[in-house]
């Protein structure tokens, strides 16, 4: 062997040996801990989201600079923080992947720095960005650079929202600041029993206020998936997980100068379900699930929802219709009738915001009432909030399938994507009721003095609700100014929204010149 190929073998060897250190993050003994708590470890969990073997590692040999309190003798293999990218279904995403074996996964400057590299890759090519969250938080030996390194990284999250789809993944802690950047992503996915988020600690909340709370209680999966809203999907377990990060990528596309990815699902276009015709009751007062509208309607009955567990009186995701991915938006009769309050405001225009964003059609299918009445709601702000979902539908400039199914009164007729906030094609069932409101209050309010001056009041009324819901509350008076492109039978819903999609792909919008609208936060 030459000198030269000695000599390489030799830098061969040390770059191997780096390597392996770098690997090993935090050592066996940490890891072994890791497991013990139900966790794995970053590399772990790369391996196990991407396809096997697509993983490309970068900035593995990064170090820290730190030398106040002791930093200068400490090893931080990679910097507690994994980055790269791979493939998810042949589809290439750049990961971080926090290292909670190295120093706690706390965040550093460089800690920082590598995971706005790996966010100026994932924008540069136009690829989807995921983070996989497990940080004791800032490092407080770094002091400020350690704060610096967050801000560069919420200054990121904002500057390329709407630009490629960004999802975190909470696997372990997440406090203090560094809830920030996954409050500006796109998705939030928590696993039951290991992930929390909070601003501040069940400590801190004692010292303070006196409340004594659990950090499960505080801020666990459940928790935000349920009350807070602060996260959108909800995981037994990492691998599961995983699948489902998986799942929601799949209908996304990879940056916003791009369409959604056609799949052909080899459900018929034209495929009608008699079904339907009994599942939406004409008798008002009746009862439905909305779901089962869903469930027929998409391609193979394939329905992957965001918030499930958040606001559940309206229900938003993603589906196929014809190959086509759609945000779909509905109504749910069965909890609060399908009215709109606050929380599902806010579920409901963020998901038409981020639709809008990434080139996915949106349908929305309508039963609702009204707002939900109350001092609660009032004082939390129902004006500013219910004014969201106006804002994020007007705005819109995507596709908008609307289908009236039953109930559309007042100012939630309105809102949920009406005519006259820009949808381009809108259907209602038969016995759909399209009116200022329901006819027992429109018939206290119009005839109040027949009713009160009758010798049977109860009569009158009685008589005086059932003119009022023949003259208005039906499809045809709306249909009847263009309002309404047609008025169908319930089996053909799958194939008319179809059609109506296909119809709006190739829709263009020239859009006013400004820097930015002003929806109300």
């Amino acid at each position: 062997m030459s000198d030269s190929l000695m000599q390489l073998e030799a830098k061969l060897k040390e770059l191997r040996e780096r390597r392996s250190k770098v690997e090993q993050g935090g050592g066996p003994k940490r890891i072994e801990r890791q497991h013990e708590r139900g966790k794995m470890s970053a590399r772990e969990r790369i391996a196990a989201f991407f396809d096997p073997g697509t993983f490309v590692e970068i900035d593995a040999f990064v170090t820290h600079r730190a030398t106040e309190f002791g930093m200068a003798d400490v090893e931080a293999p990679g910097e507690g923080v994994v980055t790269g990218y791979g493939l998810v279904d042949g589809r290439a995403v750049c990961v971080a992947a926090q290292d909670f074996t190295v120093i706690g996964g706390s965040l550093g400057e460089m800690h920082a720095e590598k995971i706005c590299k790996c966010m100026d890759l994932a924008a540069k090519v136009g690829i989807p960005f995921v983070s996989l969250n497990d940080s004791g938080g800032a490092r407080i030996q770094e002091g400020v650079d350690a704060l610096k390194g967050y801000g560069n990284i919420f200054y990121r999250n904002v500057k390329y929202s709407g630009v490629i789809p960004q999802i975190s993944v909470i696997l372990g802690p997440c406090a203090g600041g560094a809830v920030y950047s996954p409050a500006l992503t796109d998705f939030v996915f928590m696993v039951e029993g290991i992930s929390n988020m909070f601003i501040t600690g069940p400590q801190v909340i004692k010292a303070v206020t006196g409340e004594e709370v659990s950090t499960e209680q505080l801020g666990g999966a459940l928790i935000h998936n349920q009350v807070s809203g602060v996260a959108q999907f909800m995981a037994p377990d990492e691998r599961t997980c995983f699948e489902m990060v998986r799942t929601l990528l799949s209908y996304l596309p990879a940056n916003n100068l791009e369409d959604p990815p056609f799949v052909d699902s080899g459900d018929d276009p034209g495929r009608c379900d008699p079904k339907l015709r009994e599942v939406v009751p004409v008798d008002p007062n009746k009862g439905y699930n909305m779901y089962d509208v869903i469930y027929s309607m998409v391609d193979n009955g394939a329905f992957f929802e965001v918030s499930k567990c958040f606001a559940t009186n309206i229900i938003t995701g993603f589906a196929r219709l014809g190959g086509r991915a759609v945000g779909l938006i509905a109504s749910q009769p069965q909890v609060k009738a399908g009215c709109l309050d606050i929380d599902a405001s806010d579920k409901a225009s963020r998901f038409v915001r981020f639709c809008d964003a990434f080139n996915i059609p949106l349908v929305t299918l309508v039963d609702v009432p009204g707002y939900l009445p109350g001092v609660d709601q009032e004082y939390g702000g129902i004006i500013r909030h219910g004014a969201k979902l106006l804002y994020a539908y007007s705005e819109a400039t995507v596709p908008k399938v609307t289908v009236i199914t039953r109930k559309a009164y007042g100012g939630a007729y309105i809102a949920m994507c009406s005519r006259h906030l820009g949808a381009d094609m809108v259907f209602a069932l038969p016995h759909a009721e399209i009116a200022v409101m329901g006819p027992e209050g429109a018939a206290n309010v119009v005839f109040r003095k027949e009713i009160s001056e009758a010798e049977d009041p109860a009569a009158k009324r009685a008589e005086k609700i059932k003119e009022f819901r023949e003259v208005f509350a039906n499809p045809y008076v709306a249909a009847g100014r263009g309002y309404i492109d047609d008025v169908i039978d319930p089996q053909e819903l799958r194939p008319r929204v179809i059609s109506a999609l296909e119809i709006t792909a190739t829709k263009m919008v020239e859009q006013s010149r400004k820097k930015h609208g002003n929806i109300p936060l």
